[in-house]
């Protein structure tokens, strides 16, 4: 994930002061329940409630655009709460098998029910988006992980910010707006924000009003299907200051690469934090034959394909999670061969290595032991 920051604090939600007295109780109660433990009990009561992993409950679901929609979501014991511009994985269960998948924060941290808002925009391509945004019901239980991510503000905050966005990137984003505003403390802000059309803009109706409602907040929208991607060029001139300020920028591979090259030909690179939604890839392998050992099965691999969908392909049932290389699910040991790391391109493989099949790839003859 991004550059890092410092300062803030993190604001506790959910359950607050209670959360200790209710772990002291179930300490206290667990040599009644043996071989069961209070938390076989609670979790039957209420999911919430179990220390085995923290969960949450879906309670709403609000759509924001034709294929966006938010989560509002009530966690359970363990929450500790988040910083605005952070993330944090969730997990579905889907035809029997659970998947991860990490998703920005958009709600404020100051939201005084300690409730939390994900905002998904559903990929046609994708597995978890989609059935976040058009099969999950209020009530639905899922898993989470803490909120994780350096994409935050630093404290203090600084006077003059540059929000670029396009796309879902504007999640984070709104949620550090809505954090300032909830302090009254906005400072001197030029919002970007590119989306195919006004209707697809994520947020578009909140953000538009909480523009209106504060001076020192400058909005600037633009409309892809029309006006076409915008250029740094473009963003020089309607930000005439952008050298001084700092600036946060959350988009597409391809908006985050023509911002570094630019800020940094500017000699201003350390003014620039980026958020990536996915991980880039480097292409250029070899390939070759992937002898899957616990199931028997081989398919050919080329050299730029994860071996996890290469195993997915073949009909073998592959651990997974995130499929990002963050979460660690897919991790595997390798037997024979080489592979490539796709985030590096670098090649290595010794027998026993645990390698991670979401972001590596067949440098020619592959044995894992899956």
């Amino acid at each position: 994930m991004p550059l890092s920051s410092s300062g803030g604090s993190a604001v506790t939600g959910g359950w607050g002061r209670g959360t200790t007295a209710r772990r002291r109780v179930l300490d206290a109660t667990s040599w009644l329940t043996t071989p069961l433990l209070p938390d076989d009990f609670l979790g039957l009561v209420n999911p919430l409630w179990s220390l085995r992993g923290l969960r949450g409950r879906v309670e709403q679901v609000r759509p924001e655009t034709a294929s966006a929609a938010s989560l509002v979501i009530r966690p359970g014991i363990g929450w500790t709460g988040h910083r605005a511009g952070q993330y944090v994985r969730v997990g579905v269960d889907i035809d029997g098998v659970r998947h991860w998948r990490p998703f920005s924060l958009s709600s404020s941290p100051h939201r005084p029910d300690g409730r939390l808002t994900i905002t998904v925009k559903a990929t046609p391509d994708g597995l978890v988006s989609p059935y976040l945004v058009r099969r999950v019901t209020p009530g639905t239980i899922v898993r989470l992980t803490p909120a994780e991510g350096d994409f935050v503000l630093p404290e203090p905050t600084p006077q003059r910010l540059l929000f670029l966005t396009a796309g879902s990137g504007v999640t984070p984003v709104a949620a550090m707006l809505h954090s300032l505003a909830a302090q009254d403390r906005m400072p001197d802000v030029v919002l970007v924000l590119s989306a195919p059309t006004s209707e697809e803009v994520i947020f578009g109706p909140g953000l538009r009003t909480l523009a209106a409602g504060w001076k020192s907040l400058r909005l600037y929208e633009r409309h892809t299907r029309t006006s076409g991607r915008i250029t740094m060029t473009q963003v020089r001139d309607l930000c005439p200051d952008w050298r001084e300020r700092h600036t946060w920028a959350c988009g597409p591979a391809g908006m985050l690469d023509d911002a570094q090259r630019h800020w940094r030909r500017a000699g201003v690179g350390d003014r620039l934090r980026v958020e990536r939604f996915q991980t880039a890839q480097v292409s250029g392998g070899t390939g070759g034959r992937v002898r899957f050992a616990a199931s028997g099965r081989t398919a050919h691999a080329d050299g730029n394909t994860p071996l996890l969908a290469v195993g997915e392909h073949a009909g073998v049932l592959m651990p997974s999670g995130c499929r990002m290389g963050i979460c660690h699910s897919c991790v595997v040991r390798l037997r024979s061969g080489r592979v490539r790391d796709l985030r590096t391109g670098r090649e290595h493989g010794d027998e026993g290595e645990l390698i991670q099949t979401c972001v590596t790839a067949a440098a020619g003859p592959v044995e894992i032991d899956v």
